[in-house]
């Protein structure tokens, strides 16, 4: 795939992505099946992304950043799934742009130092802990609560489905600070949480279909006391905060889904080449190139729509509905180009040692993380004049 026709690009970025790339594939993927077999990769891996600089690869240098922007941003999450594992690919996003971004914006200096330039440097592991078992994309449900007491919050509660959240140095976390029905979506607010708090305990760890070498936990908060001074923002100003932090979050999730189904057409394209049937390559058949094509037509309005929404988002415009736009295309045709892919491989393509097993049981996450598909229809809906 060549990026270079892109306008988006500079030299900066291009040599960027191909830093991003070898080390992707040269130091990352050799380990991808023991890190699957092992559902966890090892932890010195965010300490290198650190040393490297992706982590801050848009943050400032004041904070331990490299300076960049969102399209450094874009290079990573296009490149580095040549990892071969989805997961670890996501448990870095997670970090780069899901948990620390709101500290950046909203935090205070002393949270800063303690959290934001820790977590750049991979010194600290972040997790973002919004979802709960009855209040996934309903945030407005949640139902942890933190309660004022003194110069201290009180948190009691639960959180699943939390990427990094079984050695998470530090939680963003969204709990309940008024209980006042008619505060449903004003009484929530944001925390910075340390783990090492007594009364914390991760409850489970869960057992995914896919997305193997990125730990996902169940989370559980009775009576831990934290300083009022870790809540981030104002009080009761979270839930606006949420809603803001998850147009990052859904435009990296599009970006690494688009980028991972690229990069799979790309490696099936390489195998059909080589693979004959009836004394000719398989793109010897018209019906096989056709195909292809259909695949990276559909592969390419993703991309194009990407790249819109992440503009907008770079010029600090309104971007919701591209963004939601981005997200259901991204997850749709992910899936749909990943599936025919392993069709391509055929009896290779169902096997564990073939490539595109992991990646067609990964790619299944795209559609439901981060907002499912009738989400972002129901939100992009809401921003057409249909009512």
């Amino acid at each position: 795939m060549n990026y270079q026709t892109y306008p988006y690009f500079g030299e900066e970025h291009h040599m960027y992505r191909e830093t991003v790339r070898s080390f992707a594939k040269n130091e990352l993927a050799p380990h991808a099946e023991e890190w699957e077999e092992a559902r966890i990769f090892p932890r010195e891996v965010f300490e290198k992304m650190g040393e490297m600089g992706f982590i801050g690869a848009r943050y400032p240098e004041e904070h331990g950043g490299s300076g960049g922007d969102i399209w450094h941003t874009a290079v990573f999450a296009e490149e580095m799934p040549h990892c071969g594992m989805a997961g670890l690919t996501m448990s870095l996003l997670v970090q780069m742009e899901m948990c620390t971004p709101v500290i950046h914006e909203i935090g205070s200096d002393e949270q800063k130092r303690e959290f934001l330039e820790p977590a750049i440097r991979g010194e600290k592991i972040g997790a973002l802990g919004i979802s709960e078992p009855d209040a996934g994309s309903d945030v407005a449900g949640i139902r942890t609560r933190a309660e004022r007491d003194g110069d201290e919050y009180v948190i009691n509660g639960q959180k699943t489905w939390i990427t990094n959240g079984t050695r998470a140095d530090f939680i963003v976390l969204a709990a309940r600070t008024d209980t006042d029905p008619e505060m449903r979506y004003g009484g929530i607010s944001l925390f910075t949480f340390p783990t090492d708090v007594d009364g914390f305990e991760v409850t489970r760890k869960l057992r995914k279909l896919g997305n193997h070498s990125s730990d996902t936990a169940e989370l559980h908060f009775d009576d831990c006391r934290i300083p009022a001074r870790y809540r981030l923002g104002a009080e009761d100003a979270g839930f606006y905060h949420i809603m803001e932090n998850f147009q990052g979050e859904r435009l990296v999730g599009a970006l690494t889904g688009i980028g991972g189904a690229q990069i799979a057409l790309d490696e099936t394209i390489e195998y059909v080449k080589d693979r004959n049937a009836f004394e000719r390559p398989l793109t010897g058949f018209q019906v096989i190139r056709h195909r292809i094509v259909d695949m990276q037509t559909e592969l390419e309005a993703a991309r194009n729509l990407n790249y819109r929404a992440t503009d907008l988002f770079d010029r600090g415009l309104d971007a919701q509905k591209e963004i939601s736009m981005a997200k259901l295309k991204a997850g749709e045709t992910a899936m749909d180009v990943v599936d025919e892919c392993l069709q391509l491989y055929g009896g290779m393509g169902y096997v564990e040692e073939g490539p595109i097993a992991r990646t067609w049981r990964d790619t299944r996450l795209l559609s439901i993380g981060g907002g499912t598909s009738e989400i972002m229809k129901e939100i992009i809906s809401k921003l057409m004049p249909l009512r």
